[in-house]
């Protein structure tokens, strides 16, 4: 009950004051790329439950179907300019706070990730699903995008295993350093998931 009523108290004036910043960025984005500029895309959630997560679009319409997938390097060609200058500053990240509303994400929590990418959880890594996936989350602050899939998914385990209030405020604290840094967007040599390779 806690977690949640800091939820509310962070994405109720968050989702009110974003609201006017969300449509001028869309508008932006529409303006430069054919296309919705809102981005929905299946995420699992607690428990393996699968939702919609909101972004905003910050590639080129279908971008996920063309070059190199989901996997997203840093200069990579599909980022429009106004998505490279939301990425930077995580404001792509913003419609996330509907999903928080909504009672699929939590402010703090590990990163939802796409179904393909939990079919090949290891027992152990399910347990990243006990609880709600985050805006932010221990292995955003730690790296990142930029550090080995496996390490980010035991940074998560980790806090599912001490997670409190505390540890909370921390990470929001640690947040607010790293979206002014944009250290880790990237995955770069050694970070990021790695598709399984496609049957001929």
């Amino acid at each position: 009950m806690v977690k949640r009523l800091l939820d509310l108290l962070i994405a109720v004036p968050g989702t009110l004051l974003t609201a006017p910043v969300i449509g001028l960025l869309a508008l932006l984005i529409r303006l430069e790329s054919p296309g919705y500029p809102i981005y929905t895309q299946i995420r699992v959630g607690k428990d393996g439950n699968e939702f919609s997560i909101y972004k905003l679009r910050t590639m080129v319409r279908g971008a996920e179907f063309v070059g190199a997938g989901l996997a997203i390097q840093q200069g990579d060609e599909r980022i429009t300019r106004v998505g490279a200058l939301l990425r930077r500053y995580s404001l792509d990240e913003l419609p996330n706070l509907w999903n928080v509303l909504g009672g699929e994400m939590s402010i703090v929590g590990p990163r939802p990730t796409i179904p393909v990418q939990v079919s090949q959880y290891t027992e152990r890594q399910s347990g990243r699903l006990k609880v709600k996936p985050g805006i932010t989350g221990w292995a955003q602050v730690n790296g990142r995008a930029a550090l080995p899939w496996t390490e980010r998914i035991e940074l998560d385990l980790w806090y599912v295993e001490h997670q409190c209030l505390a540890l909370d405020l921390r990470i929001l604290a640690r947040t607010m350093q790293m979206v002014g840094s944009g250290k880790g967007l990237y995955k770069g040599e050694r970070g990021g998931w790695h598709p399984p390779p496609q049957s001929p």
